[in-house]
């Protein structure tokens, strides 16, 4: 079968030997699937730039899909998009220069998103108003007695299991 060579750029694999290689290597597909990779690292304010100086695809801007997709040459981005983008980038330049200036920007901490996150389902909770209680818990038809069930299914009682004093773990 020989061995097989595959192309993490195209997601597909071929038979390894030069001539295939280079031929891919080469081909339209590799390298339009290579940019679109490399397009993913970019930074806002390098896609901005290039999306200005781009006309808008009428295709796109008439139907909302165009057939050329990411390898269209004309520009798929609306001008609400691009002034997000814009804003991207001008958060980012005053970033850089505050840290440039010296200026002490605490880094984010997960304990800080938790805190943020513990606040806002809080306030999401308070001011949603619930009018019923949860349902009490059923016991479901057709199982047997509480009594009858096999003790990793039973409540623990009220103070818990009891340890006895000989018992060694580990």
């Amino acid at each position: 079968m020989g061995k097989r060579y595959f192309c993490d750029y195209c997601d597909r694999s071929f038979q390894d030997n030069l001539h295939n290689r280079k031929k891919h290597l080469n081909g339209v597909q590799h390298l339009r699937a290579k940019r679109v990779w490399y397009d993913l690292f970019r930074d806002a304010a390098a896609i901005l730039q290039e999306e200005q100086t781009k006309k808008p695809c009428r295709k796109f801007l008439q139907t909302g899909q165009c057939d050329f997709g990411s390898n269209c040459r004309f520009s798929h981005m609306t001008e609400q998009d691009l002034e997000k983008l814009s804003a991207q980038v001008q958060g980012e330049k005053r970033l850089k220069e505050l840290q440039r200036e010296g200026a002490d920007i605490p880094p984010g901490t997960i304990e800080d998103w938790l805190d943020k996150r513990a606040q806002k389902l809080n306030a999401a909770q308070s001011s949603s108003v619930l009018l019923e209680k949860p349902a009490p818990f059923q016991y479901p038809l057709g199982w047997p007695p509480v009594q009858e069930l096999p003790p990793s299914l039973q409540a623990p009682p009220p103070g818990g299991w009891p340890v006895p004093p000989n018992l060694q773990w580990g």
